[in-house]
């Protein structure tokens, strides 16, 4: 059954065509990948879909319902969340104020559960949850922007570029957690550039080119596709 559902998204930087009928699904419980190269659209989709911006055609449907004109920190409520490109975690407050600000749709009797849960997933935030975020690693402000996502409860958590600048180890790190939590229960729209790392651990993965989606299908299959071979894993 499809959680997610885009259909024919046209997207405009003023002159400039973003997205050029963009569509696809993500059905519940998977992990689907979005690769492509810089600039292909990746980050334009996920923001259209997190409500940041608007599409001039489409629709989007979310648990079957339209949520196309709906408001970003609706969408939240709802139990969309996206982890942003970068990270973006608030440099000024401590690990757990971050934290707990990715809990603002909940109730507050759900708060220290979600704390709780994120500290399972992420020890080493645990171990810092006293440090100002500005000071951590980019792993680990990862790992914190993952995390106060997860706060909100999402049902499909958008994921967008969480390896980039990273070291290798916190790479691998990061991947892992993202399956953990897919096993959680959490379905994953994962947008990535290390085309190989996301093949590896998504369902299904779709190929977005110059803002077109040029290509679909099993993870596994596009692994060991020549063409994508050729232009995304180095091979």
């Amino acid at each position: 059954m499809a959680m997610l559902t885009v259909e024919n998204l046209n997207v405009y930087y003023g002159m400039i065509h973003a997205l050029k009928d963009v569509s696809f699904e993500v059905n519940q419980g998977e992990i689907v990948a979005l690769i492509g190269a810089n600039g292909a659209g990746k980050t334009t989709t996920l923001q259209t879909i997190s409500g940041l911006l608007r599409s001039k055609t489409g629709s989007i449907t979310f648990e079957g319902q339209n949520i196309s004109n709906v408001r970003a920190d609706k969408l939240v409520a709802r139990g969309l969340a996206q982890v942003p490109e970068g990270r973006r975690v608030f440099q000024q407050m401590t690990v757990e104020e971050n934290l707990e600000m990715g809990a603002y749709s909940q109730p507050k009797s759900t708060v220290a559960g979600g704390l709780e849960r994120a500290y399972e997933l992420f020890p080493r935030l645990s171990e810092r949850r006293r440090q100002v975020a500005g000071t951590l690693s980019g792993g680990e402000q990862q790992m914190l922007a993952m995390g106060r996502a997860l706060m909100s409860n999402p049902k499909l958590l958008m994921l967008d570029e969480p390896s980039m600048g990273l070291s290798p180890l916190f790479v691998s790190e990061i991947f892992k957690i993202i399956e953990e939590i897919n096993k959680q229960g959490v379905t994953v729209l994962l947008v990535e550039q290390n085309a190989k790392k996301a093949l590896s651990i998504a369902n299904r993965a779709y190929v977005l080119e110059t803002g077109k989606i040029v290509k679909e299908g099993n993870a596994r299959d596009l692994l060991n596709d020549e063409s994508i071979k050729k232009a995304y894993l180095g091979e």
